[in-house]
C-alpha cells in the first residue's frame, strides 16, 4: 500500500495551477525546475541520482505494464515528496498525449565544462545552437547509448529543460553528463586537453569511416538549418563528410548523430578503448 504526503482532487488546486505554468519556459527557469513525466523518465532519474521534490502520482492511469509502486518506495525513500493526483487533475498537469499517471519536479542542474570528468580516452558529443528539442531529446538518447564522457551545449537555441527534450531523450537527461558552454570557451578548453574536433562538411573528400576516432575527439554537429559556424570548421583538426547517394543532400542533425557516434564505438571496440558496447574500462588508455 503506497503512502503519500498528501492528496489532491480538485483541478483547481494551486499546486496544479503551477505545474502547468511551468509547461512554458518563463516560469520553469523563474522557478529553476524540471518536468519529468512518465515512468522512464522517473527510473531514470532515480539511477542518475537526480533529486526529485515531488512526485505526482495518480494509480488509475498507471499502465499496470511496469513497477510503480516499487519506483515510488525508492523515491520516498530518497526524500521526495509523493502526492496522490486525481484523474481529472492529472489530466490538466500532464504534457503527454497518453499520461501513465507520474510526474516529478525536481531543480535544474546547469553545468560547467569544468564539471565534465573525462576518461582517458574521451569521446565527446558538441552540440551548436540545436534548434529542436526533439532532435537534442534523441541526441542525447545516442549519447547514453555510446557513453559519451560528456555532451556540451554550445551557444543553445534550445531550453535544456524543455518537457519535449526529457520526453525525446526517454530520461536520459538525467543519466547524461550535460555541460552548457559558448563556442569561444569550448574550443580552448578542448584544445588544452588534446582532444581533436571533428567537423561534419559536405565539401571535403574525407570519409566519416576513414579517420581515427579511437583516440581522444570531440565530434561536433551544428544548427538544423545551417550547419556548424565558421570557428568550428576553422579550428577542427578533422572534418568528414558523410556519403549522400540520393537527391537528399544532408540528413536530419539527430540522424547523422547517431551514424557519427556509433562509428566511434565501432572503431573503440575494435581497438580495446572501450570493452562493451556503452561501457569505458578505467583503465582504457589511448
Amino acid at each position: 500500500m503506497m503512502q503519500f504526503h498528501e492528496e489532491i482532487s480538485s483541478v483547481q488546486n494551486p499546486k496544479v495551477k503551477q505545474v502547468v505554468r511551468w509547461r512554458d519556459r518563463p516560469d520553469r527557469d523563474e522557478s529553476q525546475v524540471v518536468l519529468a513525466e512518465g515512468y522512464r523518465a522517473l527510473v531514470r532519474a532515480l539511477a542518475g541520482g537526480y533529486p526529485l521534490d515531488e512526485v505526482f502520482v495518480c494509480p488509475e492511469l498507471f499502465p499496470g505494464q511496469q513497477h510503480e509502486e516499487a519506483l515510488l518506495e525508492q523515491l520516498r525513500l530518497r526524500g521526495t515528496r509523493l502526492i496522490r493526483v486525481s484523474p481529472n487533475a492529472f489530466a490538466k498537469m500532464a504534457y503527454r498525449d497518453r499520461p501513465e499517471g507520474l510526474l516529478g519536479v525536481g531543480p535544474q542542474r546547469h553545468r560547467t565544462l569544468e564539471s565534465l570528468q573525462l576518461s582517458p580516452c574521451p569521446l565527446l558529443l558538441i552540440a551548436e545552437q540545436i534548434e529542436k528539442p526533439g532532435n537534442l531529446g534523441t541526441m542525447m538518447r545516442s549519447s547514453d547509448a555510446v557513453k559519451v564522457d560528456g555532451l556540451v551545449l554550445c551557444d543553445s537555441r534550445t531550453d535544456l529543460y524543455n518537457p519535449n527534450v526529457v520526453r525525446a531523450s526517454t530520461g536520459n537527461l538525467f543519466t547524461l553528463p550535460v555541460a552548457e558552454a559558448t563556442t569561444a570557451e569550448t574550443i580552448p578548453w578542448l584544445k588544452s586537453r588534446g582532444i581533436r574536433i571533428l567537423a561534419t562538411s559536405p565539401h571535403v573528400d574525407t570519409l566519416y569511416t576513414e579517420v581515427n576516432l579511437a583516440e581522444p575527439v570531440a565530434i561536433v554537429v551544428g544548427a538544423e538549418q545551417y550547419g556548424l559556424t565558421r570557428p568550428w570548421l576553422e579550428q577542427a583538426e578533422l572534418v568528414v563528410r558523410l556519403p549522400m547517394l540520393g537527391a537528399a543532400d544532408s540528413l536530419n542533425v539527430a540522424t547523422a548523430t547517431a551514424v557519427m557516434l556509433y562509428e566511434a564505438l565501432r572503431q573503440r571496440l575494435a581497438a580495446g578503448v572501450v570493452r562493451d558496447p556503452g561501457r569505458v574500462p578505467d583503465s582504457a588508455d589511448c
